[in-house]
């Protein structure tokens, strides 16, 4: 990054994409006042890039201001002529500004007019969605520097959108093969888990099935302790069934487990107590980071990409994903024990020996049901394959 001005960097989630772009924000920091914009596909995960960022970034002289419609504590506008007038403030002041927002929002900060010295695109291959690509382009061409962060990059042989248009992304300047991170003890082997259920599930009876099935998977989990479980479910009113029809919450509680839940249709909830995004994204951290913390997240579609959820240990997928979703899963359970991480860094656990790890892997468990799973956890095997195994990042064609 220091030799080129736009470009791609592909590394697996989390291999540290986001630690790559704090570094190269300290250091462009460091030469004088700037302004940094950074885009992420959610309100949740831009939320979460901004904590990050800012604890090792000097809010003295940096200001912070978010452009989405979400919750912040920092400044936040999506109207352009606030977003220019917070910015060329600081600058004015000869001081540096940072904005954080969503691709959805990216088009105000464009219509601001404001220079832009570096742009970080995280979870870069949703740039290419048509709605969003005007302004990428846009972005591309005003900043000085410019760089796109994927794991799981997407292409077009059709039309220009595809991340291997160089004008617009630059040439790939990095890709880290999987294989490598987890040799090194960056992250863990994910292991997939089919789960056979031997019920029939058909639309009319889906939440109760899926309801039934969360409960017998935890019920067989081998140390459930401290379990901390993520689950995708197959949509938001499948998901209010799970919940409003079911006994589901009563039986988690029952097993001891705390139950957060997010949809962009219902909101994010805690314990039954319905709070806003930055609350939640907090308990997430607070919990994550708790060892003796168990707790299951059911979520659509809004955790799958980027967010970091500290600690947990095992996913469940109720839905069948396409490749980059099922990729971006897998990515939330591959991150090390914190402890596992400190003894690699001390010498006491030699890195790829995952026998000595407390978290040796990440567990990925598909139910099975009489008519439908099977296919999927094969898929997803073979997506395991391609990128823990022989070093393929997912593309997938647009």
């Amino acid at each position: 990054m220091t030799a080129a001005d736009l470009g791609q960097v592909i590394v697996p989630t989390g291999g540290g994409k986001t630690f790559i772009m704090i570094q190269d924000a300290i250091r462009a920091l460091k030469s004088g006042a700037k302004t940094i914009v950074v885009v992420a596909p959610r309100i949740l995960l831009a939320n979460q890039l901004c904590e990050e960022f800012m604890q090792q970034i000097s809010a003295t002289w940096t200001h912070v201001c978010h452009c989405h419609s979400g919750e912040t504590h920092h400044f936040s506008s999506t109207k352009s002529e606030k977003i220019e007038l917070f910015v060329k403030t600081a600058r004015a002041a000869g001081e540096s500004a940072i904005v954080f927002t969503t691709y959805h929002s990216l088009g105000r900060v464009v219509d601001a007019g404001i220079d832009i010295d570096v742009a970080y695109f995280d979870e870069a291959h949703n740039s290419i969605a048509k709605s969003f690509f005007v302004n990428t382009v846009a972005t591309s061409d005003i900043a000085e520097r410019c760089y796109f962060f994927t794991a799981t990059p997407r292409i077009s042989r059709r039309h220009s959108r595809g991340m291997n248009n160089t004008e617009v992304f630059g040439p790939v300047i990095e890709n880290v093969p999987a294989p490598e991170l987890i040799n090194n003890g960056s992250i863990i082997p994910p292991q997939i888990v089919p789960f056979s259920t031997g019920a029939e599930r058909v639309k009319s009876n889906a939440h109760t099935v899926d309801a039934n099935t969360v409960t017998d998977i935890l019920d067989g989990l081998d140390d459930a302790s401290a379990a901390k479980v993520l689950v995708a479910v197959p949509s938001s009113r499948i998901l209010g069934n799970m919940i409003g029809q079911t006994d589901l919450l009563q039986q988690l509680e029952d097993r001891g487990y705390h139950v957060l839940h997010v949809t962009s249709k219902f909101g994010a909830y805690v314990d039954r107590t319905k709070v806003n995004r930055e609350q939640f994204f907090n308990t997430l951290t607070e919990w994550g980071a708790d060892p003796d913390k168990k707790f299951v997240i059911f979520h659509y579609s809004i955790l799958s990409e980027g967010i970091n959820v500290p600690g947990l240990t095992h996913c469940i997928l109720l839905r069948n994903l396409n490749v980059v979703e099922m990729a971006q899963t897998i990515g939330r359970v591959i991150r090390l024990d914190k402890n596992d991480s400190a003894d690699i860094r001390s010498g006491a656990i030699i890195p790829g020996k995952f026998e000595m790890y407390r978290k040796p892997c990440g567990y990925v468990t598909i139910p099975v049901h009489q008519t439908y799973g099977a296919h999927i956890a094969k898929r997803l095997q073979n997506v395991v394959d391609a990128i823990f195994v022989k070093g393929v990042p997912p593309l997938s064609l647009v």
